[in-house]
This record gives structure tokens, C-alpha cells and sequence, in this order.
């Protein structure tokens, strides 16, 4: 795993009182990546999966962060496969995040 944040670099990042994760909001960029078996990959994606359709609002935790997200409409979905040479399938998922805002009035 490779984790890219540094929690001491933002004012958005705080620590929660129970789990002392590390909650990542806005403001800020945050990255890591997993090596995981096909077994546990399927269960996060399904889990992920049941997220995105039951709720207009997700939230990804790792062992010591917590990324909770708002999303918008609608999601990208971009499949690449490489067939030359070491064959690769890689499944990207892009979420727009929701506006807070609303839209100007007439009067």
C-alpha cells in the first residue's frame, strides 16, 4: 500500500474521537493503493457497488483514514484492456463530486 497524504497538511483532515481515523475532506488531495486478492477485490467493489446505488453518498475507510464523499451525476466509467505483451484489464471509475450550491433566483 501506498499512502500519499500527510493529515498534518490540512485543516480539513481531523482526527475522529473513537476511531482516530483520519477524516479527508476537500481542500486537499489524497491517494493509496492496494494489492489485493481477486476475493477481497469483489467484495469491496460489490460493497462499493451497494453504495453507490442506495445512497447519493459514500464512504471509503482504510485502517487509519476515512474519505467520505457526496457524489453527483453522472459517473464515468472508462475500461482499458492491454492485450500486447503482459496483458493488463483496468477498470477506472470517475465520480463527480455533488454542488452544494443551488442556482440564482429571478425575481
Amino acid at each position: 500500500m501506498d499512502d500519499t497524504t500527510d493529515a498534518a497538511d490540512s485543516a480539513d483532515a481531523e482526527e475522529t474521537g473513537e476511531t482516530e481515523r483520519t477524516v479527508i475532506r476537500g481542500g486537499r488531495d489524497f491517494e493509496t493503493e492496494y494489492r489485493l486478492g481477486a476475493e477481497e477485490t469483489g467484495e469491496f467493489l460489490i460493497a462499493l457497488g451497494e453504495q453507490l446505488r442506495d445512497d447519493d453518498e459514500l464512504t471509503i475507510v482504510g485502517d487509519d483514514w476515512e474519505l467520505p464523499f457526496a457524489f453527483g451525476e453522472p459517473a464515468g466509467v472508462e475500461i482499458e484492456f492491454e492485450g500486447v505483451g503482459e496483458r493488463e484489464l483496468e477498470i477506472e471509475i470517475e465520480l463527480p463530486g455533488r454542488s452544494e450550491e443551488s442556482g440564482p433566483t429571478v425575481e
